[in-house]
Parts: C-alpha cells; structure tokens; sequence
C-alpha cells in the first residue's frame, strides 16, 4: 500500500461492492473505520442504488455523530442525486428523466433483449427493471433477490456475475445503440443503470468539486468497478486517483493505509 494515502483531503468510495456486499448492510468492522475515516478526512460515497438503499445500506449502519455527518457526503443513482448533512439529510439537486425518456428506456429494453437474445433467469425477485426517478436499472435477478433470499441471493449475484459479466456488458453495448441520447453503463454484481446523457460518476467528481471547493488532485476514489464499461471507469477521465477493490475486506485495508498515513 502507497505511504501518501494519508495526504488526500477527501476519500470518495463506490457503495455495493464496496463499502457493502450488494444489496447489504455495511458490517460493523466498516462502521468503525468509516467512523474513524470521519473524524480526519471528508467523505463522500456514490452509487448506482436509490436514497433509500444508501439509507438501509449505509447511513443507519453508520454509528457516526451529528457533527461527523456534516463530513459526509452521498451521490446516490449515480450521482444523479445529491445529499448533504444539515440538521438532517438535506437534497441538494436531483436529475429526474421525464416521460419521453422513460418509454424510450422500456422500448430499448425489449429491443435488446431481442436483438441480443438475452434469456432471463428462471426466477426473478422484484422488479428486473426499476424506474428510480433520476435512474432507470436493470437487475437480471430483480430488485430483491437479497431482500429476499438473504446470504443466498447474494451468493446467487455472485455467481450471475461469474457467469455472465460479458453477457452484462454486450447488453450495455446493445442499449447504448438503441439510447444514444442516453447514458447506459454495466454497474454492481447484476445491474445495467441508464441516466441523462452526461451524468456519471465522473460527474459526481465535478459536482464534488463544485460544492466542496476541493481540487481533483486532492481526492482519492476507491471501486470495484474500475473496469472499461463498468461504471466507476468514468472517474478514471477526471484524473482523479483511483484504486480498485475485489470487495469490502480491500477496501478496509486501504481505509487502515489511509488512518495510518
């Protein structure tokens, strides 16, 4: 691990996969060191899940004080959304498609699986395509398979991505053909998440930068989707410094780099 992690102003982590297995609550271990991350450096976490899945997530596992909050910073669907902590979670701006741009999703969507012969799983927990506002996303087992089935949906996630990555990925491809005013990108264990044209992770970073006043140079972002069609990739083209992770257990061994620095 790099000696000058601890030289960075603010660490910005992906959420599932990361901080959390997908659609789980972050343990206790990472509380304590998200915690501790707090008290020394501003923290901000993007996500392809909705304000809700941060909130069961993230934010009440997290046993940090009112006065840590203000440290903390949230970008759910993608940083089509943001949050800030003000004598509770206060919306700062949110990026909603319109009508139009929902019925073209759902038309990609039959197109594709069409043109791409893309079979569903046998079985399916929850919505397999979920209109989150400012986000449109495809989950291949549905929304709730975690939810649902527990440790079990999430082994199932697991091997749907073992499996069937590529197939993820020529689906993304597929749709970014059929959206082209769009945004489609490949995100989580199981997910393709669609938003407006322009709206990714990499700005996320510049809207980090707009209302923090904190230089790109000065930030470090951690994912496990760094990955070319994955949708943490985009905030490689900021210059921001990245690091990748397979999963929770790297990214608290980079948190302890972090704090030792």
């Amino acid at each position: 691990m790099r000696k000058d992690l601890g030289s960075k102003k603010l660490i910005v982590f992906d959420l599932d996969g990361t901080l959390a297995e997908s659609k789980s609550k972050m343990d206790a271990q990472m509380d304590a060191l998200i915690t501790n991350l707090l008290r020394a450096r501003k923290v901000a976490v993007i996500g392809g899940g909705k304000y809700d899945l941060f909130k069961s997530q993230f934010v009440r596992e997290l046993s940090a004080s009112k006065d840590l909050l203000k440290n903390l910073f949230l970008f759910p669907t993608t940083a089509t959304s943001f949050y800030r902590y003000d004598k509770g979670w206060k919306k700062i701006y949110s990026l909603h498609l319109n009508k139009k741009e929902k019925a073209d999703n759902r038309k990609a969507f039959r197109d594709a699986f069409e043109e791409d012969g893309y079979v569903h799983p046998k079985n399916t927990y929850g919505k397999v395509i979920e209109d989150r506002g400012t986000q449109v996303t495809f989950s291949a087992l549905g929304q709730e398979v975690v939810a649902v089935l527990g440790k079990k949906g999430l082994a199932l996630k697991n091997k749907w991505k073992e499996e069937n990555t590529q197939t993820k990925l020529k689906l993304a491809k597929v749709l970014q053909r059929h959206l082209p005013k769009l945004e489609v990108r490949a995100a989580g264990h199981t997910s393709i998440d669609i938003t407006r044209k322009g709206i990714d992770k990499a700005y996320g970073i510049q809207q980090i930068e707009k209302h923090l006043h904190i230089p790109k140079k000065h930030m470090l972002f951690v994912g496990d989707a760094l990955f070319p069609g994955g949708n943490d990739y985009a905030v490689k083209r900021t210059g921001v410094e990245c690091i990748p992770v397979e999963g929770p257990e790297d990214t608290k061994k980079i948190i302890r780099a972090i704090l030792a620095g």
